[in-house]
């Protein structure tokens, strides 16, 4: 057998194989393929959470199917899959295993929380378990979270820092500035009666350049965050947020969460981690209580920005809740509404409140963490925001 030959082979048993583990080994999957080794345990953990004694488990009429349902035979699971799958895929079969399986109870021990990849998703099952959770298990529980956390702060922090620093350094305009601080752009613009087409050059009368931003405080954010339980990890990466602004000195940071109520959790914000034990996610929501309460802390409208993240699915009175929008961009509050602060890509919201916002000049859009410092930096400097273009 030639060379060619033995690679076309290789490549089809390969192909067999990868379908093989793809359509489960059913009678009907065509492929001819048995598995062996490795590629036997991969297939079990796939089949445990995936196969039909998942799908039985999921319809609820079998529900110690498939990984049984009990801490031994999960735990195991969780190894395996560690073992045979990277993080990524790890934390995707999880968060399948809890929404196919309901193997959220598990998770209130502490053996089990030892186990587990930990992201973000989990941190948002962990916080919608945080009453009946046991006081055995919130200390692991809180570990978890924490580890979350600083892994999110170590990635957005220094970003967020430097753009919004920028921004406020730039928002600082003063008429004298040395030649290194010259805002061009604007300087241009503000001097264009004064060209001189034979010199074809502009001479400015009036300089605008940046300020430097001193270690007062410059500008005031409040972040409203619904804690309804569809927006479990726009909570987390707020907080996080939340506590990075909260660093920044030229920036006073409030950070209130609501559904029907309404909680002031800004003394919490040098900790996330307390910041998010102190939600209760899930519950109904009242975007026009939230916002109220948001009104009533403005003290300096100018040079105040509101972001409400929120899916907009109001349970109080919209008509209220638009006039509250409407006051507060009259009176020079930058108002931001994200319907998600997320990576879990477009989100389920309340379209008719979406179109009633942007008829305010309030656009909703969702927002990825990632962006997040420049939609902030946008709305320090008072320009247009970045609005992605799927919006």
């Amino acid at each position: 057998m030639t060379a060619v030959a033995v690679d076309a082979t290789d490549a089809t048993e390969e192909r067999l194989r990868r379908w093989r583990l793809v359509l489960g080994g059913d009678e009907a999957d065509g492929t001819g393929c048995v598995l062996g080794g490795q590629d036997a345990a991969m297939d079990g953990a796939l089949t445990a959470l995936y196969g039909k004694e998942g799908k039985a488990a999921q319809s609820g009429r079998e529900r110690s199917a498939g990984l049984g349902a009990s801490a031994p035979s999960v735990a195991r699971w969780l190894g395996d899959i560690r073992t045979y799958f990277p993080s990524s895929v790890v934390q995707v079969m999880q968060r399948d295993a809890i929404d196919r399986l309901g193997l959220s109870a598990l998770l209130l021990e502490p053996e089990m929380l030892e186990a587990v990849e930990a992201d973000v998703h989990l941190v948002g099952t962990l916080l919608s378990l945080n009453k009946a959770m046991p006081e055995t298990t919130k200390e692991t529980a809180r570990a978890v979270v924490r580890k979350v956390v600083e892994d999110l702060e170590k990635r957005l922090a220094t970003r967020t820092r430097a753009t919004l620093t920028g921004a406020l350094d730039r928002s600082a305009r003063i008429s004298r500035p040395r030649h290194h601080d010259i805002d061009w752009n604007r300087t241009i613009a503000a001097n264009l009666k004064h060209y001189l087409p034979e010199y074809r050059t502009i001479v400015p009368e009036r300089l605008i350049g940046y300020g430097r931003a001193s270690q007062s405080v410059k500008k005031e954010v409040i972040l409203c965050i619904d804690q309804s339980g569809s927006m479990a990890a726009s909570v987390v990466y707020a907080s996080v947020f939340g506590a990075v602004l909260a660093s920044m000195r030229s920036i006073a940071t409030r950070l209130v969460v609501f559904d029907t109520a309404v909680v002031d959790l800004t003394d919490q914000l040098d900790d996330p981690v307390d910041v998010l034990f102190g939600t209760q996610l899930g519950g109904g929501t009242d975007i026009n209580r939230a916002l109220a309460y948001c009104q009533s802390q403005i003290t300096r409208p100018a040079d105040t920005v509101v972001v409400l993240i929120s899916d907009l699915y109001e349970g109080g009175i919209r008509n209220e809740m638009l006039k509250r929008v409407a006051a507060m961009k009259a009176s020079g509050v930058q108002f931001v509404t994200l319907l998600a602060l997320s990576d879990e890509g477009a989100p389920a919201y309340d379209r008719e409140h979406a179109a009633a916002l942007a008829a305010l000049d309030a656009p909703a859009f969702a927002c990825t963490p990632d962006l997040f410092p420049e939609v902030m930096a946008a709305a320090l400097e008072k320009r247009r925001l970045p609005i992605p273009d799927s919006v």
